[in-house]
This record gives structure tokens, C-alpha cells and sequence, in this order.
């Protein structure tokens, strides 16, 4: 069985982002960027299931800038095979993301696509659900635990009400959430040879796409900075700030 791990390159998790000072989107000059960490687990996943022998083999791809090859050798050294690169210089909503990595299943005709259930940097949230009416596949997603059973898959995920397992048949799209694994860490000599596994690179032409928007980010800034709060001496104090200066009862 063949997997397919969509990964994308964002701002690591623990920079605090700036908005440019026009507001027309975040400053990136001298930031540091990683994998999203929900594309590390699902990279995880499908390394552990190459592991356990279900998977013969794990196919990494992304869409993104020329840097996003470190993001795909990232994966490698944790386990993926091989990668494939969508070169965009541009930042696609999730729309045109969803329709390049179709374009690669047709291609790759993999048995199961993983993906991050988002990403940290826009956090839509759109991107695998898209992938899977595309391919008119079954879909599972915020995954916390996942089997594969022959031709079918169970996929456990949370939802309000506590915990769900579905069962898919083979194809399918799963995305992943925080506690499916915990992501390893790539060591030095599997870091040295991911620098020799292949990675195709591509453009949106050869998957016959153009880079259309249909979106436009008017402007970007930061929220408010909390105000301090203030202590009450009794319930009808509260309930008279609420009403007459809050406003909210």
C-alpha cells in the first residue's frame, strides 16, 4: 500500500508572528520556519504504518515556495521515501491546494492520503475535506487513532460528544489530530540520507492548474491587547457591571 503525506511549510510554533507595518500580511523577513506540527503526526503515522508493514511505501508532498524543499527533507529523514514538490512562490488558499494534490493522487494512485487536520498558520481547516469530495473518496477526519484492516480502515476521532470510529474503505482521506503520535525526532545519519532520497519538483502547469485566488486578504493585524480586570464585592455588583457597562445582559 502506497501513502500519500501532504506537509506544508509555516511559521514555527513558538515565534511570535509580526504584522507588517502596511498590515498586508505578516513579516516573514528572519523568521524561523518549520512543518506544520499537525504534518509532522501525520508524517508520523504513515512512517509507523511503513514500520508495521501495512505501508510499502510513503510519498511526501507539498505546495509551497522553493524553501519548502527543507520541510520535505524534514520527512524524509523521519521515514518518508520520497517527495514531491509543487513549486509556488505565492501563498494558495486551501481551494488550489486541494486541486494540486489531486492532481498528484491521479498520478501517485496512492491507497491512503494523510494530511494535518490544519494549519497553524491560517487554520481553515479545509484542505483534506476539499481533497476527499475532489476524489470523491471517504473521508476521516481529526483522526486520534487509526487501523488498517485489509481493504478497509477504522479511524477513531474526537468530537464533542467524546470519541467516533468510522470505517472507510480503501481509498481514502484522513486527517490527523494531536493525539494520534507523538512526531520522532529525524536523527544525524537518517538527516544525511534524506539528502539523497529523490524529490520531483513540479509546477502548477504540469498538474494543468493556474494559480487563481478567488480570495483576497484585505488586511492583517493584531488583536487587542486585554484589558485589565476589575474585582467585584458582591453578585449585584457583577450583575450591574454585565447589564449597564458591558452591556451583555
Amino acid at each position: 500500500m502506497k501513502i500519500l503525506v501532504s506537509v506544508k511549510r509555516v511559521v514555527d510554533y513558538a515565534v511570535k508572528v509580526r504584522v507588517k507595518p502596511d498590515g498586508s500580511g505578516i513579516d516573514l523577513n528572519n523568521v524561523k520556519m518549520s512543518m506544520n506540527p499537525f504534518c509532522e503526526i501525520a508524517v508520523e503515522e504513515a512512517v509507523r504504518l511503513k514500520e508495521s508493514k501495512v505501508a510499502s511505501e510513503v510519498v511526501v508532498a507539498t505546495v509551497g515556495p522553493s524553501q519548502s524543499s527543507e520541510q520535505i527533507r524534514t520527512a524524509l529523514a523521519m521515514g518518508a521515501d520520497r517527495g514531491i514538490h509543487v513549486q509556488v512562490e505565492q501563498e494558495l488558499p486551501p481551494s488550489v491546494v486541494s486541486r494540486a494534490l489531486k492532481g498528484i493522487v491521479l498520478k501517485e494512485k496512492p491507497s491512503l492520503v494523510i494530511l494535518g487536520k490544519q494549519a497553524i498558520d491560517d487554520d481553515c481547516n479545509q484542505t483534506g475535506q476539499m481533497l476527499a469530495q475532489l476524489l470523491d473518496w471517504p473521508q476521516g477526519t481529526f483522526a486520534s487513532k487509526i487501523k488498517v484492516d485489509g481493504e478497509k480502515l477504522q479511524v477513531t476521532r474526537e468530537v464533542d460528544r467524546g470519541l467516533e470510529t468510522l470505517e472507510l474503505r480503501l481509498p481514502a482521506v484522513v486527517t490527523c489530530d494531536l493525539r494520534l503520535n507523538e512526531p520522532r525526532y529525524a536523527t544525524l545519519p537518517n538527516i544525511m540520507k534524506a539528502k539523497k532520497k529523490p524529490v520531483e519538483k513540479l509546477g502548477l502547469k504540469d498538474l494543468n492548474l493556474e494559480p487563481s485566488h478567488g480570495i483576497e486578504t484585505l488586511s492583517v493585524f493584531e488583536p487587542p491587547k486585554r484589558q485589565g480586570g476589575n474585582k467585584v464585592e458582591s453578585v449585584a455588583e457583577l450583575i450591574d457591571k454585565l447589564r449597564n457597562e458591558a452591556k451583555v445582559i
